[in-house]
């Protein structure tokens, strides 16, 4: 009997798989210990015992002092087990951009022109071109899901959530749920004078129009809320705020800060140099800090405390169609335009700190699971006083939009192809 149950209790265990919560302290250990700083701070957040572990084995002081004696700008000698994740993320993201090295993964996600991307949580929404927007997983690059324009509007601008694809189709607002069914504002409610931009955080959607309007739009009432006279000239860009706030930018060169609650823009921007038409804004709500960017090459920083401008560089010779930061630093953006080039701004002095193009050799094809081909190239750093003409065009393809994540940017080009740059 005694037999029997010892043997019934051996193959109980071999069938029972075996998980990171059985693992003793002693293993986990000798696991972390192969692991990065980087990694380490990320493994110390998913749960209080591997908390546990990596704070009594002292990894992460050790992977800190060896850091050090590498020549990184992390502390070295602190005998603090604390480390301010965040910080150190930032730290480690803005590090990757100027230093780190680059893989270049490119796909081609529509047959035709791809012109707008927005990236949220592991997904990239792409399209302008061909009538159709497509979601994709940043992982696989596999397509997950597909939404078509309705009849023959053409599609201006996007965005979504976790749940539903809000686009300007046309002169009408069109939902799609993320199970594919669609739905669009009543007559009355969703049309207006020509739409040039769209921005979205639930529940409202901000239009941009060609007669300086911005009609604001509730997604469940599906009723116009406000119509706001910001600019004397079309709106060509719009960046939300959390707290409802918005900023628009016109062909004139002038940027609004706006207030649904109000029915006129609350303070004017103005450059301190003509410097062409505001291409695109965004904001950074950590710090108070709004970026344009113009048809010039100008990128713009404004002090929204003080409602002033804290400096103007000129970061490119032709237009600036994109620029971009992570939701939380301000140290660093991205900015990108016609001349190809991908930007690393330092955003309180405005100074170029790396310029990126692509490698010229294709190192790798790869094919995801669902068919589509995956080019692989080897990001490269252009020296800053380099003539842009004097790069090969066909290291540097028109970047229409661009989207930011950690070590990670994502780029839309005037042709069919996605390009996502990973900085190790």
């Amino acid at each position: 009997m005694g037999i029997n149950g010892e043997s019934s209790a051996r193959k109980m265990r071999r069938r029972l798989p075996i998980s990171m919560e059985s693992l003793d302290a002693d293993i986990l250990c000798i696991i972390f210990s192969f692991l990065d700083l980087f990694d380490l701070v990320h493994c110390s957040v998913v749960c209080n015992s591997w908390n546990a572990v990596i704070k009594r084995l002292k990894l992460l002081q050790a992977s800190c002092r060896k850091m050090h004696q590498l020549g990184s700008e992390f502390p070295s000698s602190s005998t603090s087990l604390e480390i301010d994740v965040e910080d150190f993320a930032m730290k480690h993201h803005k590090m990757g951009l100027l230093r780190g090295r680059i893989d270049i993964e490119r796909w081609e996600a529509h047959s035709n022109r791809v012109s707008q991307c927005r990236m949220k949580k592991g997904l990239l929404l792409t399209g302008v071109g061909d009538k159709v927007m497509r979601l994709w997983s940043l992982n696989s690059y596999k397509c997950m899901e597909e939404y078509s324009l309705p009849d023959a509007a053409s599609l201006i601008d996007f965005d979504f959530d976790e749940s539903k694809i809000v686009a300007l189709v046309g002169t009408r607002i069109s939902i799609w749920r993320r199970n594919g069914q669609r739905s669009i504002f009543p007559s009355r409610q969703g049309t207006f004078p020509k739409g040039l931009c769209m921005r979205y955080i639930d529940p409202e959607a901000i239009v941009g129009c060609e007669d300086g309007t911005a009609r604001v739009f509730d997604m469940y009432s599906k009723t116009c809320s406000q119509i706001i006279r910001t600019h004397g000239g079309p709106i060509t860009c719009l960046s939300l705020s959390d707290n409802q706030l918005f900023l628009s930018g016109s062909s004139l060169g002038i940027v609004t800060v706006s207030d649904p609650l109000s029915d006129q823009p609350v303070a004017t921007l103005k450059s301190t140099i003509t410097a062409g038409g505001i291409q695109t804004i965004c904001f950074n709500q950590s710090a108070n800090l709004a970026f344009s960017g113009t048809t010039a090459g100008y990128v713009s920083c404004w002090d929204l405390r003080k409602m002033r401008q804290l400096w103007e560089k000129r970061v490119s010779p032709n237009v600036v169609y994109s620029i971009q930061h992570l939701r939380t630093d301000s140290s660093v953006m991205v900015a990108g335009g016609i001349d190809g080039v991908l930007r690393v701004i330092d955003q309180k002095s405005g100074r170029i700190l790396s310029s990126c193009v692509l490698g010229d050799k294709v190192s790798t094809t790869l094919r995801s699971n669902n068919q589509v081909v995956v080019e692989k190239r080897r990001g490269r750093r252009v020296s800053q006083d380099v003539e842009i003409d004097k790069i090969e065009k066909k290291t540097r393809p028109q970047i229409s939009c661009l989207a930011m994540g950690m070590k990670k940017v994502v780029t839309a080009h005037s042709g069919k192809f996605i390009s996502v740059w990973k900085f190790s």
